[in-house]
């Protein structure tokens, strides 16, 4: 006893003597270590708050949020305090009798436990001069320890000294803080934790890198002292300790977004304008299709859900999470958008009064002479339609038509307008010549969806909503009675009945204006369009460039599109804008009965009268395809029963280098490489017209005679 209290008195009037030093004046206030609190994971919100990705910003150590004492499991600070610290509700900031009791058993050379109080072992962490040193505190630093922890009793309350310790002691390993070591450890909030799991951690305070054994013998004895069952501690330990540290917490649903959207100065936890709910029905859906179309050379797949209004991200799906470029951001990867950017050349015609949506188009065989030889246009199905009507040329996504539009553009009045609707095209004008109407400029998902985004709002243009961009009003960039004409088309089931059918993934069960696009050799696919309140883009493909094998918008990205679609409607039916009080509604009837009578849309003053449509729908007697030296080439990497063309033109006897092969409009011919001759005659036996053109093909099998 005489040693314990003059050991107390002799500690407590060194600490007095000292606690006017500058080193321990120098202590920060409970609020000041708490804001300098740095995570190691910033963590992105949904715009409801919901945790959707964690994103790792300091590989030196894991420490996450700092936890409220109200949030701490009332079972780990008692674990805590029994462990290491009986007396803190009690003392000064000096337990005296545990240091007497330590001094004594260092004299008696016997095995104690040590003295620090959890206050003095706080002092130590935030003060870099009272740092625990590998070799052990000297005994001034010790004493200066003393001081450190009179100051913090006598400025910090008992809360604020437990509160934080326990966010910046470290555990195991590269464990700081205890939201770190319970969700790591336990897969679980600090706010959680049981009996035998604050058990265990207030072990690991005594040893952080114990093996699992010793840690479950000493979590036993912090069980017994707290009148609890060690039954089943030791397997919980090891359960615990065999967990990897460095692993990704909770769900992982937009890591792409994370990287783009998360400031590194900002808080710990960032709210975004995702929606929880939209972005993983979309990771789902991605992954499910992806899975529909194994065995077909598909490994990736992006999605991108945007806010009409506002142009917010609702959902931002990179890649798959299984694919080897899962660190590829294909939203912001550029592709082909192929046939996805016909809209805005016929928008653009529209708009210049160069046709409307009846206009008659041809669908017929075209060679485009370009700087580097001749340009022959192809449709996705190597079939030609005659002639067809804007409308159906651009519903059901027709090649020939789009170009032949294009041609009629002014020069580089497509590039002018791509480019201010955000799409960064890379060349100029010239080097893309005819085959930009088909797009064969690279894009990103995330400009060609808000560029159809633009459409959905009558052509009032704006930049999407990102992270860190400028808000900026939206503009009037396109004329919203020519946009109207396009949405109309695209919304119509039946004008891409020819290429899609009647009943494709494109049909939806409210309003919906949706375009494919499938780019050179099946690289790319793509699926974009909008309700009345949101914008949705899909791509599928391979990361790498590699081709597809047999997968077509309608049938790699459409399937998704649509799903997610009816998803975002289900019990609100997405319903069609009304049509600008500028534009004119007046029916249409084709004489040769193309395409069946219908009202159409049109800008005033382009409205023609029915006989007007008529005369431009009649049809010259003679041979409409082929043309005259029309060439024709085999594909090798189709089966030659697929391989068809389709000789179009008046009634009649169609004769094939002399030899009768058919009677009617149309007669389809299975190709044969060589020079031929075709002459259609009407009944009278008269020739109203013969045409030339050859047929090449890689290799000839001889016919069996």
């Amino acid at each position: 006893m005489k040693l314990a209290r003059r050991a107390r008195g002799g500690a407590l009037a060194l600490a007095l003597a000292l606690a006017a030093s500058p080193a321990c004046a120098a202590l920060p206030r409970f609020e000041a270590v708490q804001a300098a609190h740095r995570v190691s994971d910033l963590t992105l919100l949904d715009r409801h708050g919901t945790p959707l990705q964690t994103l790792r910003v300091d590989d030196r150590l894991r420490r996450l949020r700092w936890v409220p004492l109200q949030e701490l499991s009332p079972a780990l600070l008692q674990a805590v305090v029994m462990s290491e610290d009986r007396a803190f509700w009690s003392h000064a900031g000096v337990d005296w009798a545990a240091a007497a009791r330590s001094a004594w058993g260092r004299l008696i050379n016997e095995r104690t436990r040590g003295a620090s109080t959890l206050t003095m072992q706080l002092a130590g962490l935030i003060e870099e001069g009272l740092a625990r040193p590998a070799g052990g505190r000297s005994a001034w630093q010790k004493l200066g320890q003393v001081v450190a922890a009179a100051q913090l009793e006598a400025r910090w309350s008992k809360a604020q000294i437990i509160e934080a310790y326990l966010n910046s002691v470290p555990w195991r390993g590269e464990l700081v803080g205890i939201e770190a070591l319970s969700q790591m450890l336990f897969a679980k909030h600090a706010s959680g934790l049981d009996a035998q799991e604050a058990a265990l951690a207030a072990a690991l305070l005594r040893g952080p890198n114990a093996d699992a054994a010793v840690v479950a013998r000493r979590a036993c004895g912090v069980l017994q002292a707290m009148q609890h069952d060690c039954r089943g501690v030791q397997a919980l330990a090891a359960q615990a300790l065999a967990r990897r540290p460095g692993m990704p917490l909770g769900e992982q649903l937009a890591p792409h977004f994370a990287r783009l959207a998360l400031r590194a100065e900002g808080p710990a936890a960032q709210r975004s304008t995702l929606d929880a709910r939209v972005q993983r029905l979309a990771v789902q859906l991605l992954r499910r299709q992806l899975a529909e179309l194994q065995g077909r050379n598909v490994e990736d797949g992006a999605v991108l859900v945007l806010d009409n209004d506002s142009g917010a991200p609702l959902a931002w799906v990179g890649a798959h999470g299984a694919s080897a470029a899962a660190e590829v951001d294909g939203v912001r990867a550029p592709r082909q958008p192929g046939s996805a950017l016909k809209p805005f050349v016929y928008e653009l015609a529209f708009e210049q009064r160069l046709i409307t949506p009846a206009s008659l188009l041809d669908d017929t065989p075209t060679g485009i002479a370009t700087g580097s030889g001749i340009y022959r246009p192809q449709n996705y199905d190597r079939r030609f339609q005659g002639r067809v009507s804007a409308r159906t040329a651009l519903g059901a996504s027709l090649n020939i038509p789009a170009v032949r539009v294009g041609q009629m553009l002014p020069p580089d009045a497509l590039h002018r307008r791509l480019l201010d609707l955000g799409l960064a095209l890379p060349e100029p004008a010239g080097w893309y010549g005819a085959s930009l109407a088909l797009g064969s400029a690279d894009v990103t998902l995330l400009a060609l969806a808000n560029a159809y985004r633009t459409l959905a709002n009558q052509g009032r243009h704006s930049a999407p909503a990102l992270p860190g961009g400028v808000r900026e009003p939206p503009r009037l960039l396109l004329d919203p009675a020519a946009v109207h004409q396009v949405v109309d088309i695209l919304a119509d089931n039946n004008a891409r009945v020819r290429t899609f059918g009647l009943d494709s993934a494109l049909r939806t069960r409210g309003f919906a204006a949706v375009k494919t696009g499938t780019s050179k050799d099946m690289r790319d696919n793509w699926c974009i369009g909008f309700t009345e309140r949101y914008t949705v883009a899909v791509w599928i493909g391979n990361a790498s460039g590699a081709p597809m094998h047999a997968v077509s918008g309608v049938s790699g990205a459409a399937p998704l599109w649509h799903a997610l679609v009816q998803a975002l409607h289900e019990g609100e039916p997405s319903r069609a804008p009304s049509p600008p009080p500028s534009l004119v509604r007046a029916r249409v009837s084709y004489a040769g009965h193309e395409e069946p009578p219908r009202p159409e849309w049109f800008l005033p003053g382009t409205e023609p009268a029915a006989a007007i449509v008529a005369r431009s729908a009649a049809r010259l007697p003679g041979i409409r395809h082929p043309l005259d030296g029309a060439i024709f080439a085999l594909d090798p990497d189709m089966p030659p029963a697929v391989q068809r063309i389709t000789f179009e033109g008046s009634r009649g006897q169609w004769l094939l280098d002399g030899r009768r092969i058919g009677h009617g409009e149309r007669v389809r011919w299975a190709p044969w490489p060589g020079r031929h001759e075709l002459s259609l005659v009407d009944a009278g036996g008269r020739e109203l017209q013969r045409v030339r053109f050859e047929v090449r093909g890689a290799s000839v099998v001889p016919r069996r005679r």
